[in-house]
């Protein structure tokens, strides 16, 4: 038996750890904060990034693997039994421990709801999607499953891209940009879409319809079975889900652009477009979402079989540092901008 799919329960040490904190209270429902923005910056600070791809025959091999698409499904369950654990516990809970549950489920939500549903989003498979979308659901983020497949992708790295930061744009303004034009944009790829087919944007196929619908439903009905409180703690988990999200998007792509060719049009995708972190841990916590730059370049490309790129922009340390490094603007400019003008020196004519 291969046991490289295995090497990813690494990622399963979040819902074991947030789970464990609902179980024991007091300062234990801390440790998964502490865990994820703590201990593993500290390791990746140290720790030495690997540029090792993959050989032709082991991609096979991987591709074909069923376990690694195993790894994935078994979120499901676990994220909805985490969430149930949490809405059991959090009407019995207050003040500083009320909020450490709220940010437990919260990393839930972000780090490993939303991390997993991006993957099986890009995914063909019906079955997948579905996974994909009750993953969504969870972070009441489900139209990020219209607007990262059909919109960040295509304008990924250009002004017209919510979910790419510009240079000079910091984390918090990038937040109300990127929530605010990324949900609309959905509204707008989903009515194009039923325009194609001649129906209106109010039709009962409308996807983003059917998406607030599902949504406010699951809200109502753990309000009706554990309470407003609840279903209040629920939402904040959400929102801070949908946050970490969005700092994942801001350093993805912070001051990367494409450049218009002859024809009017951008250039095409290319790994240069998209920072990348080769840190073996956050690449195990996150399913390899680290190695962004090959993600883009090859959309289809499975988790376990993304590459590293020589000319990719590489990140100084892994995705957990540089969030926490995103949070403070003046130290981020200082590290991201000293890279971005070495890129842009290597790229011009002179050197």
């Amino acid at each position: 038996m291969d046991l490289r799919p295995f090497q990813y329960s690494f990622a399963y040490i979040l819902p074991l750890l947030t789970a464990l904190g609902f179980w024991l209270g007091g300062l234990w429902l801390m440790v998964p904060f502490l865990y994820l923005y703590g201990l593993l910056p500290l390791l990746e600070l140290t720790l030495p990034a690997s540029a090792a791809n993959p050989s032709s025959e082991q991609e096979e091999v991987m591709r074909a693997d069923p376990l690694f698409d195993v790894m994935l499904y078994v979120a499901v369950p676990v994220q909805y039994g985490v969430l149930l654990y949490f809405l059991m516990v959090v009407p019995a809970l207050n003040s500083w421990e009320l909020a450490g549950a709220i940010i437990s489920m919260g990393l839930m939500c972000g780090s490993f709801g939303i991390n997993i549903g991006h993957e099986l989003g890009h995914r063909t498979s019906r079955y997948e999607q579905l996974l994909a979308k009750l993953l969504l659901l969870t972070s009441l983020n489900m139209h990020f499953f219209i607007e990262h497949n059909r919109g960040h992708h295509h304008r990924v790295a250009t002004p017209e891209d919510p979910a790419s930061a510009r240079y000079g744009e910091t984390l918090y303004a990038f937040w109300l940009r990127s929530m605010g034009q990324g949900y609309l944009s959905a509204w707008r790829l989903e009515a194009a879409r039923l325009a194609k087919r001649n129906k209106p944007w109010w039709s009962p196929g409308n996807q983003m319809l059917q998406f607030q619908l599902i949504q406010a439903g699951l809200v109502l009905i753990i309000g009706l079975a554990f309470g407003v409180k609840a279903a209040a703690c629920f939402v904040l988990a959400a929102i801070f889900g949908i946050l970490l999200l969005e700092t994942v998007n801001y350093i993805e792509h912070y001051g990367l652009s494409r450049q218009r060719v002859d024809s009017g049009r951008y250039e095409r995708v290319q790994p240069t477009h998209s920072w990348n972190s080769n840190h073996l841990l956050g690449r195990l916590s996150l399913f390899e979402l680290s190695r962004h730059s090959d993600h883009h370049f090859r959309a289809s490309r499975k988790y376990p079989i993304l590459r590293h790129h020589e000319g990719s922009p590489q990140m100084p340390t892994g995705y957990p540092g540089m969030m926490l490094l995103a949070c403070m603007p003046i130290l981020w400019f200082r590290v991201m901008h000293q890279r971005l003008e070495t890129l842009h020196r290597a790229a011009s004519p002179d050197g």
